[in-house]
C-alpha cells in the first residue's frame, strides 16, 4: 500500500540579509515526510536544516515555495490559520527547552495552546518519567528533565506531527539517551517525528535520512537496520 504524504515541502526558497550580506538558507529544498515516519534530516551548520523546520512548523515564512501539510499549502495561510496549525497540526521541541522558569512543571505543561486539563498534563509528565515533579520550577530539574518536560508540553497538544529541533543538543549522554528513548516510544505508538540534528550517530534511529548542504537536499537515504536509542553511540 503507498505511504501517505502528511507533509510536501516544494522548492522552498529562504534568503537572508541582502547585498553581499545574502545568505541562501533554503535554496530550492523540496522534502516529503510520510505519516509515522521517523524522519531525521542531518547536516552541518548552515546547511538549512534548522530553518526548514521552521518553516513547516509555521514558525517563519518561505521567499517562495509550497508547503503542503496534509493537502493544505501553510504558505497560502493568513495569520488566524497559521496560527490555529501551529496550536493543532504541530508539535514542536527545542534545543533549549523554552521552558518559564517563574511557573512550574505542570503550568508549564499546560500552557500548550488549548490544553488546560490538569488531569492530562498529569498523566504527560507520568508518561515522560517526571511523576511527582509537577509542583517543581524548571529550574530545579536537570537538562534531560526539562526537554521531557517539553516534550510533555508538545504531547499535550495531541497533534499527530512532532518536530524537534536538536532536541539532544544541549544534553549529555546519559540524558540524551533517555530523550531518544522517549521519542522512540512516541514514534513506536503512532507519531510521525520529524527530528533534526548535526549528530549522525542519531540518523540510525530514523526510517529515513535526509542529508541537507548549503540550503539544498544532498541526498536521501532509507535505513535497512534501524537501531534503538540505547544503542546509539554518543
Amino acid at each position: 500500500m503507498e505511504k501517505k504524504i502528511v507533509i510536501e515541502a516544494k522548492n522552498l526558497v529562504k534568503t537572508y540579509g541582502e547585498g553581499e550580506g545574502l545568505m541562501h538558507a533554503l535554496d530550492g529544498a523540496s522534502i516529503k515526510v510520510y505519516e509515522h515516519e521517523f524522519l531525521v534530516i542531518i547536516g552541518g551548520s548552515g546547511s538549512g536544516k534548522s530553518t526548514f523546520l521552521n518553516m513547516i512548523g509555521g514558525i517563519d515564512k518561505v521567499d517562495s515555495g509550497e508547503i503542503f501539510v496534509n493537502g493544505r499549502d501553510i504558505v497560502k495561510f493568513n495569520d488566524k490559520e497559521i496560527t490555529l496549525y501551529r496550536r493543532n497540526t504541530i508539535g514542536f521541541v527545542y534545543q533549549f527547552f523554552n521552558l518559564i522558569n517563574d511557573i512550574t512543571v505542570l503550568q508549564n505543561v499546560m500552557l500548550a495552546p488549548g490544553s488546560r486539563d490538569k488531569d492530562r498534563a498529569l498523566f504527560l509528565l507520568d508518561r515522560v518519567g517526571l511523576a511527582g515533579k509537577e509542583n517543581k520550577f524548571p529550574r530545579q530539574l536537570s537538562g534531560g528533565q526539562q526537554q521531557r518536560v517539553a516534550i510533555a508540553r508538545a504531547l499535550n497538544k495531541k497533534s499527530d506531527i512532532l518536530l524537534c529541533d536538536e532536541p539532544t543538543g544541549a544534553l549529555d549522554d546519559v540524558s540524551g539517551k533517555a530523550v531518544l528513548k522517549l521519542l522512540e516510544e512516541i514514534h513506536n505508538e503512532g507519531k510521525t517525528i520529524v527530528l533534526v540534528t548535526h549528530t549522525r550517530e542519531i540518523a540510525g534511529m530514523a526510517n529515513r535520512v535526509i542529508t541537507m548542504k548549503n540550503g539544498k537536499v544532498e541526498k536521501e537515504e532509507i535505513n535497512d537496520h534501524i537501531i534503538k536509542a540505547e544503542e546509539v553511540v554518543w
